[in-house]
């Protein structure tokens, strides 16, 4: 069986990745009058005194919600609700397993934005944070946006800033590689969607000096009208140039090169034609735009891939569970952009000069450093941008 098979199986196994662990004990009648009825009443009437006891008196302070409507789910699309689950499931299960956040799977039978925002806010009580997750564009960029506006609580749409922080650390330590500065190199960001244009705006934060979007219609440019309004914001951000033309266009002489968009299509002409000791992040995931063999023998210096079994691997996995503890500990009224730049920093850190090579620009999804170190850093972050309400010891 390959993968795939043995996932579904194990899947039937298991009948679901989580289930819920009792913290109160109930054996006994005095065990029963402490956790319910009547002694429970006073964790009432003290959160209602003061709702900030909620994230002391109850579980809270360390629950996430999944939250989707399962119309993006991996490179599948508009599955529905029923059919994202094991996915968020999965989600779940990784805050669990690296982080030790307690997360639900919310997937919610609604495309409509109005509702999608008036629910996530109503629940939003019950929880110390939002994560959104595969969700189409454009309609989560205004999801994200309105719900940051109603909660108290972090809202964060991994899809965004996760890959593009994951994305951040990877250009951070691939760049001294090449020996490259940001500020100097072109960068070319095919498929603007919800990932490639948090990819796009947090490069820049990072002191990118010359993005150029590609999307099915093209280059990207201000001197174009879209229907997308993300399409029109990003077009004024990046392209200082005014490029016009197809991708292979914007790939001649660029430094770099980041996909999140469709498989095989980019060729190794199209690699050939880059700038020296050029940089390949082909994200498409379950197939890349071109694979890592295809595009080292067209001469990248350094490639980075969604896959698992390759060097490199760009994934969320080593940002949300991090970002989400440190916001979660210090008690995070949002997840700013400071936060998220302190994160890209602190994962690129891992990666000491003796480590750091062209197969090693990123740490392993698996080593235990990655929290730690990522969480702290968002926490230091937090505190400085004033956003964090508990002090951290």
């Amino acid at each position: 069986m390959d993968v795939y098979e043995k996932s579904l199986q194990k899947h039937y196994d298991w009948a679901g990745k989580l289930e819920v662990k009792l913290r109160a004990p109930i054996q006994t009648l005095d065990d029963l009058a402490l956790c319910y009825t009547p002694g429970v009443s006073r964790a009432c009437t003290e959160i209602a005194k003061d709702k900030a006891k909620s994230f002391e008196l109850t579980r809270r302070h360390n629950t996430v919600a999944v939250v989707t409507d399962g119309t993006a789910v991996l490179g599948l699309g508009d599955i529905g609700p029923e059919a994202a689950m094991p996915v968020m499931e999965g989600k779940c299960a990784l805050f669990k397993a690296f982080a030790d956040i307690d997360a639900t799977p919310l997937c919610l039978n609604t495309k409509d934005t109005d509702e999608i925002v008036r629910i996530v806010a109503a629940v939003s009580k019950s929880y110390g944070g939002i994560n959104l997750e595969d969700i189409s564009a454009p309609r989560c960029f205004e999801i994200e946006r309105r719900l940051k506006e109603l909660c108290d609580i972090p809202v964060f749409h991994d899809d965004q800033h996760g890959t593009a922080i994951v994305a951040g650390a990877a250009l951070i330590n691939a760049l001294r590689v090449v020996g490259k500065n940001i500020s100097d190199v072109r960068i070319v960001i095919n498929g603007a969607g919800s990932a490639g244009i948090a990819i796009a705006k947090f490069f820049i934060d990072l002191g990118a000096g010359d993005i150029v979007c590609v999307d099915k219609c093209g280059i990207l440019h201000s001197g174009e009208r879209y229907s997308n309004p993300a399409h029109d914001e990003i077009s004024k951000l990046t392209n200082k140039s005014g490029m016009h033309g197809t991708l292979a266009d914007a790939m001649k002489g660029a430094d770099v090169f980041l996909g999140v968009s469709a498989p095989r299509i980019v060729s190794g002409e199209m690699v050939k034609s880059m700038a020296d000791g050029a940089i390949v992040f082909p994200l498409a995931n379950p197939v890349p735009e071109i694979t890592r063999d295809e595009a080292i023998a067209a001469g990248a210096a350094v490639v980075g891939t969604g896959a698992s079994n390759q060097p490199n691997q760009i994934n969320n996995v080593l940002m949300f569970p991090g970002i989400f503890r440190g916001a979660l500990d210090c008690r995070a009224s949002d997840i700013n952009v400071e936060m998220q730049r302190a994160a890209a920093y602190a994962l690129s850190s891992l990666i000491s000069d003796d480590e750091l090579s062209a197969n090693k620009i990123l740490p392993d999804p698996l080593d235990k450093r990655v929290v730690k170190t990522v969480s702290a850093a968002v926490v230091k972050a937090a505190v400085k941008s004033g956003v964090a309400r508990k002090a951290v010891e």
